[in-house]
C-alpha cells in the first residue's frame, strides 16, 4: 500500500508538516486564509486523514464525498461545527485537543476584561489623535480589584480565568449546571449561583461556555435586563452564546457598560441561520466595545503544539509509525 494522504485545511508550523511528511502525502494550505468549502472538499475526496480547524464545517454532506477518510484530527477545543455522530457512524475517528487552549484563552479573557474596563483602546486612540495634552479626569473605569466577577461555565477555561483573577481580590461567582467540586470551590474561593442570581450581582460577567442548544442566546434581552446596571460582559466562549442584537440595544440604553468579545455569531458555522457579519451596531459602538479576531489560542507555542497533537492523533489512527 502507498503512503496515506492527509489534507490540512489551514496554515500550520513547519514542524507539523515535517512530522506528517515523514510518512504521509500531505496536502497543506500554505496561505493564512480559509479556503472555500468546495476547495477543501476537492482536496479531501481522496484523503485518508484530515486536519481541520475552527472555520471548517464537517457534516454528513461532506463525509459522503470523502469515502476514504479514516480520521479527522481537529486542532481545536470546541467542535460544535463537526458532526461527530456522522463520523462515528462511518467508522471515522474524530479527535480534538481540549486542554492546550485553556491557558491562552483564559489569558485573553482577563486581557479583554481589563481592556474594556480601563478604556485601553479608547485611551490609545486619544493619545494617537494628537488631542492629548496631559492628564485629565476622563475615561474612568470601574476597577477590577475587589469587584464581583461572574463566570458562566466552570470548565477548564472558567477555572483558569478564576485562578488568574484571584490576585485582584475579586469575589468570584459562577453558574454552571454542574458543580466544580468542593476542592475547586475551596482553592479558588468560588460561590455557585443560578444564572439569574449571578447576573444581578456581578460587575463583570465572563462567558466561557461552549455552544449547544441550551447555551445558544443564553445571554438574550431578558438576561441582559437582569444584569446589574453598568456591568461589563466578556465573551471568549462562542459568539452565539449572546444575542448580538440584544447586546447592541443594552449598550445603546446604557444598561450595559461595555462588551468585549473574541468570538462572534457569524463564526458559528454550525448554525444554518448564522448572520453573515458582526452586528453593525456593535462595530459602530467603538467607545464601549473591545474586539479581537478570535485570538483565544493565538500563542505561538500553543498553536504549534495543538497542531502537533492533532497530527499525532492522525498518524496513530492511520497506524503510521511516529519517528
Amino acid at each position: 500500500m502507498g503512503r496515506p494522504t492527509v489534507v490540512i485545511t489551514h496554515w500550520v508550523h513547519d514542524e507539523v508538516l515535517r512530522l506528517l511528511e515523514e510518512s504521509c502525502i500531505v496536502v497543506p494550505n500554505t496561505t493564512h486564509e480559509t479556503l472555500p468549502r468546495a476547495e477543501i472538499l476537492r482536496r479531501s475526496r481522496a484523503a485518508d486523514g484530515l486536519m481541520a480547524f475552527m472555520p471548517d464545517r464537517i457534516d454528513e454532506e461532506f463525509l459522503l464525498q470523502c469515502p476514504r477518510l479514516k480520521v479527522i484530527g481537529a486542532a481545536l477545543k470546541g467542535y460544535d461545527n463537526f458532526d461527530v455522530d456522522a463520523c462515528l457512524q462511518r467508522g471515522i475517528t474524530f479527535s480534538n485537543v481540549p486542554e492546550l487552549l485553556t491557558e491562552p484563552t483564559a489569558e485573553l479573557a482577563v486581557a479583554l476584561l481589563l481592556g474594556i474596563d480601563r478604556n485601553i483602546l479608547t485611551g490609545d486612540g486619544q493619545v494617537r489623535s494628537g488631542r492629548f495634552n496631559g492628564w485629565r479626569p476622563v475615561l474612568y473605569g470601574k476597577g477590577v480589584a475587589g469587584s464581583t466577577v461572574g463566570i458562566v461555565g466552570m470548565g477548564a477555561i472558567g477555572q483558569a480565568v478564576a485562578e488568574r483573577l484571584r490576585g485582584f481580590r475579586c469575589q468570584l461567582l459562577y453558574s454552571d449546571p454542574h458543580s466544580a467540586g468542593q476542592e475547586v470551590h475551596a482553592s479558588l474561593r468560588l460561590t455557585r449561583l443560578p444564572l439569574d442570581e449571578l447576573l444581578v450581582q456581578c460587575d463583570f460577567i465572563v462567558l466561557t461556555v461552549p455552544l449547544t442548544s441550551q447555551t445558544r442566546h443564553l445571554i438574550n434581552s431578558e438576561a441582559l435586563a437582569g444584569m446589574k446596571g453598568g456591568a461589563y460582559l466578556i465573551n471568549v466562549g462562542r459568539g452565539s452564546v449572546v444575542d448580538e442584537s440584544a447586546v447592541s440595544a443594552a449598550l445603546g440604553s446604557g444598561h450595559l457598560a461595555g462588551y468585549a468579545a473574541d468570538v462572534f455569531e457569524f463564526e458559528d458555522w454550525a448554525r444554518n441561520d448564522r448572520p453573515l457579519a458582526i452586528h453593525p451596531a456593535l462595530l459602530a459602538n467603538s467607545d464601549r466595545t473591545l474586539f479581537t479576531p478570535h485570538l483565544g489560542s493565538a500563542v505561538d507555542n500553543a498553536r504549534r503544539e495543538i497542531a502537533m497533537e492533532a497530527a499525532r492523533m492522525i498518524l496513530s489512527t492511520l497506524n503510521v509509525t511516529i519517528r
